[in-house]
């Protein structure tokens, strides 16, 4: 197999796991060169190339090296040195991370409690994982299931229990696997009959962490061989830590029973991060990379990336990786053209005072009355759905949200948002009134 064609599957496997702007930055300049006595080599452009990909991606890249060309090969890079295109080999610094070979725990040390930025976002979160963290299979909380979208800081907090309960001395045997991993080596146990060791990695540990219970979906002798692993632990009071891009019980392929086990401890979610949250995580992103910069570029990208963390790291990495390589200053006017691609202009912000305008003008009273006392049933669903469209139109925290509905705090927000998602699920009337109203925002807003 040529290694043009072997890296085309290798970036394939790579391009799921990191957002479009770094895989753009980061993975469409290197050059595949030869495979030759099991080891991939690829050119890259400079040695701080060489060094970010062997900080922050080099677990990713030898996972996919692992799939397409088997455990037995390593990466080795060819860096160019100077312009005359004269290279250096230099090896990959880390080895394939699997259970079965090495015995590591696979945790990343650079995620930790210290690196996450708290916010309203996720505070309820990490306060969770660290309740864990300190005393695993001694909480109420186990398992400990995080949801949320992507990039959204999830796999991080997972990371986190891990490396604060070893450090801690809380737990001896911690292991850290995506669903993915879990799968392979169950398959792999069986081809190579060695199922009674791939018991004895997951089933004999501290803390099991599970990264991206998702993908468990419609795989039923996986899902069996997790059930049981996931007993055993239980059963012996060890903490298991999963996490998934929606409610366990939203999961879809998944047997009852498993989605039982997902209900049994605590299940908390981390939403996207707001502003302000935003803001403290470019900063922090920046002076990891002993980068200063002004402030108005940390606002711009904030203001412009919302979706998730993931992408706001990597505007800001495309940035760093340009004035490394070319020698230019970072300035807001260069920010603006390097990101023009993702920071587009943004329509006028969304405010809550016209969400609760149009929602009062949808059933028909006075908007005055959602920020009053009155607790009469058809004040009170409006005031539910108003709140949860503030939450989900908005960049305002729970707090804000609370404090514009006549001073109430952020439980009744929350318990707002929950109701009327419940009666979105069940009511039909309900559903088509939350989204004519929104579509009538949006429309204002054009």
């Amino acid at each position: 197999m040529q290694p043009v064609d072997v890296w085309q599957q290798i970036l394939l496997l790579v391009k799921e796991h990191i957002n479009p702007n770094s895989f753009v930055t980061w993975f469409k300049p290197i050059k595949p060169v030869k495979i030759e006595d099991h080891s991939l080599t690829i050119q890259v452009p400079s040695q701080f190339f060489y060094e970010w990909l062997e900080q922050h991606y080099s677990s990713i890249i030898n996972h996919a090296i692992m799939q397409v060309l088997g455990p037995d090969h390593k990466l080795v890079y060819s860096v160019v040195m100077d312009s005359s295109a004269q290279t250096v080999q230099l090896p990959s610094m880390r080895k394939n991370m699997t259970p079965q070979t090495n015995g590591r725990d696979n945790l990343n040390e650079r995620y930790n409690f210290d690196c996450f930025i708290e916010g309203e976002c996720n505070k309820f979160a990490k306060a969770a994982s660290l309740a864990v963290a300190q005393s695993p299979g001694k909480t109420t909380f186990n398992p400990l299931v995080v949801y949320g979208g992507v990039g959204l800081g999830k796999t991080h907090l997972i990371h986190a229990i891990g490396n604060y309960a070893k450090c801690n001395t809380a737990a001896r045997r911690v292991l850290y696997v995506d669903s993915e991993r879990f799968a392979q080596d169950f398959i792999s146990a069986i081809q190579n009959n060695r199922t009674t060791e791939f018991s004895g990695t997951y089933r004999n540990v501290d803390i099991l962490l599970v990264d991206d219970i998702q993908f468990f979906g419609n795989k039923e002798r996986t899902q069996e061989q997790f059930f049981h692993t996931f007993n055993t632990l239980h059963q012996k009071g060890k903490q298991l830590v999963l996490s998934s891009d929606r409610p366990p019980k939203e999961l879809q392929g998944i047997e009852e029973r498993l989605i039982s086990r997902f209900q049994w401890g605590l299940v908390v979610d981390i939403q996207a991060p707001d502003f302000e949250t935003r803001q403290a995580i470019l900063q922090r992103k920046a002076e990891e990379n002993g980068i200063e910069l002004p402030g108005d570029i940390f606002s711009f990208i904030a203001t412009h990336i919302t979706s998730n963390i993931r992408e706001l790291e990597g505007a800001l990495i495309r940035l760093l990786a340009h004035s490394s390589l070319e020698g230019e200053d970072i300035t807001l006017e260069l920010a603006k053209k390097l990101l023009k691609d993702v920071c587009v202009p943004k329509s006028k912000a969304i405010s809550i005072e016209s969400i609760q305008k149009m929602t009062a003008e949808y059933f028909d009273f006075p908007d005055d009355l959602l920020r009053a006392k009155t607790r009469k049933q058809e004040i009170a669903q409006a005031r539910q759905v108003a709140m949860y469209l503030c939450k989900t139109l908005t960049e305002n925290s729970l707090k804000t949200i609370g404090l514009h509905f006549g001073g109430r705090d952020h439980s009744t927000v929350i318990h707002a948002i929950n109701c009327t998602e419940e009666m979105m699920q069940q009511d039909k009337k309900v559903r088509g009134a939350v989204e004519a109203i929104k579509n009538k925002i949006e429309i204002a807003q054009l």
